[in-house]
């Protein structure tokens, strides 16, 4: 299955997505929605991104899968048309039925049968997307802030009186021993004047 042997089915031709407008559109039916890659259009690994059904054609797919409006599957197509490159590269194309949701059902089983799985996008499995990145611009990196003197002086404890200060009792003692020194004769001092003092006087005879 791919997008030739839908249009032999009774597919419409194939819209261009970055060309698509509400003229091309049909009014509001039910219809069974594809979504093809025109880089692999007609190839044997089929060219089908996705199938799904609708009956409001232009509000699903301008505001769904164009726009971003609506569930986690429209929103998974919108980020593969804008960040996976697809806009550019898919085409879309549908076919009126009365029946979308059995339609839809039975397209997917074929393509399964065919293909092995489903088609990538109806895939559960998130697809790989990466976003587009921005050009590197060059940052001057900004000057440190050095923080203010006065937020550390607010933390700075208030200062404690001093202390008295005590005499020590040894120094006094060590003066009061020097004085007592320099006050007291010494022993050679007393035993002199001691001897003198028991001498006899010139001329008198001991009693």
């Amino acid at each position: 299955m791919n997008s030739k042997t839908l249009i032999e089915t009774g597919f419409s031709e194939w819209f261009p997505l970055k060309t698509l407008s509400h003229s091309n559109l049909p009014a509001d039916k039910g219809v069974v929605i594809v979504f093809v890659d025109t880089e692999l259009s007609g190839k044997p690994e089929s060219d089908i991104l996705y199938i799904g059904r609708t009956k409001k054609p232009v509000k699903r797919i301008m505001g769904g899968y164009l726009a971003g409006y609506g569930g986690k599957n429209t929103k998974k197509i919108n980020q593969m048309l804008l960040n996976g490159g697809y806009l550019e590269k898919a085409s879309v194309g549908w076919i009126l039925t009365e029946k979308p949701r059995i339609m839809q059902e039975e397209l997917l089983a074929k393509y399964k049968e065919e293909h092995g799985e489903l088609p990538a996008w109806n895939a559960k499995k998130k697809p790989n997307i990466k976003p587009k990145e921005p050009p590197a611009l060059s940052r001057k990196k900004a000057p440190a802030i050095k923080p203010k003197a006065a937020a550390s002086k607010a933390v700075v404890a208030p200062k404690s009186a001093p202390k008295p200060k005590t005499a020590s009792p040894k120094k006094p003692a060590a003066k009061v021993e020097t004085s007592a020194k320099t006050e007291m004769p010494s022993k050679e001092e007393t035993g002199a004047e001691t001897s003198e003092k028991t001498k006899p006087s010139d001329g008198a005879t001991p009693a």
